[in-house]
């Protein structure tokens, strides 16, 4: 069933991946991405850490064959970073060694201008020689996520990651150009646009899904223009579907024992999840359940080993107080 002493040979697969093959959608979120994109409004989804709420977005991109572009915000995170930023102290530098740059050789795009703009992000904004004042040559910016989106087209999934770690002037900041599809980088004076592909007569859909885990309340303005959904804590049954996803996806041929450990560890998840909404802390959640399955393949623990309840309590009850 997993990789042991006596069975070397099988890797176990991974507790959880980025690449979004593997996801379980509720019919209220495939509804929710078609009313996003039918009205052209970020998809807000709200929930607990560790539910699903950033692959969501990954699966999409993958399923539709899209583009995906993500940003994981933090407490220092201005809205300009997800627009572009400008790259000051390297400016400076160069200046004081004499070897200046046209000025867009500075601008890095953020992950909204690549999904406006493609082909405008990858020059900076630059004629399109690909040359700045006086015919100096400026390199073309890294795209993210570069090998997966040269395959892609036809769309884009952006990603803006735990939005709520963020003071609120982030989200207010992204009003008028989530609003618009438009801003202007303050220090070229270039104008990025919504761009429409060549030959094609409307706009490539654009899917913005922003993520919250709740920390912090978010302005009443920027909430008014999303679509909302909130996450649930999946079920017992919902768990061990989830797990049977992933081992489809990832490791095929897998032993039907496998179910078997992923319902006990079902069980012990919900049952810890009672407990801590009893008592008011923080229940365990999805990634850490399949944390605690990809342990249980990996070592050959099943729920009549004596390591069973250790490996729960570390993995999902996270007791503090001992054996």
């Amino acid at each position: 069933m997993a990789e042991t002493p006596d069975n070397p040979s099988k890797p176990a697969a991974p507790a959880h991946h980025g690449d979004g093959r593997a996801y379980v959608v509720s019919p209220q979120l495939e509804l929710a991405v078609d009313v996003a994109l039918a009205t052209d409004r970020p998809l807000l989804l709200r929930g607990a850490p560790g539910s699903g709420k950033s692959t969501f977005a990954a699966h999409v991109a993958f399923t539709r064959g899209w583009r995906h572009y993500e940003h994981v915000v933090t407490s220092r995170t201005q809205a300009e970073d997800l627009l572009w930023t400008y790259d000051h102290v390297r400016r400076l530098g160069d200046a004081q060694a004499e070897r200046i740059q046209d000025t867009r050789a500075y601008v890095r795009p953020g992950v909204l201008w690549w999904a406006f703009d493609r082909a405008s992000a990858r020059t900076r904004g630059r004629r399109p020689d690909g040359t700045g004042p006086g015919g100096t040559e400026v390199t073309e910016a890294s795209e993210p996520n570069a090998g997966t989106n040269a395959t892609r087209s036809g769309g884009t999934v952006v990603l803006i990651d735990e939005i709520d770690k963020a003071d609120p002037d982030l989200p207010n900041g992204l009003l008028v150009p989530l609003g618009s599809g438009r801003f202007q980088v303050t220090e070229t004076g270039d104008a990025v646009e919504r761009h429409r592909p060549d030959g094609q007569e409307a706009d490539e859909p654009l899917l913005i899904v922003v993520t919250t885990n709740e920390e912090r309340e978010l302005p009443s303005a920027f909430l008014r223009r999303c679509l909302s959904v909130v996450l649930p804590h999946p079920s017992k049954d919902e768990l061990v579907a989830v797990t049977r996803c992933h081992l489809d996806t990832y490791e095929p041929g897998w032993d039907p024992r496998d179910l078997e450990v992923a319902d006990r560890l079902a069980g012990a998840l919900v049952a810890e999840r009672r407990k801590a909404d009893h008592d008011g802390t923080r229940p365990p959640s999805t990634a850490e359940f399949l944390d605690a399955f990809q342990a249980c393949r990996r070592l050959g623990v099943t729920p009549d080993d004596s390591r069973w309840e250790m490996l729960v309590d570390m993995a999902l009850r996270k007791r503090t107080d001992g054996w």
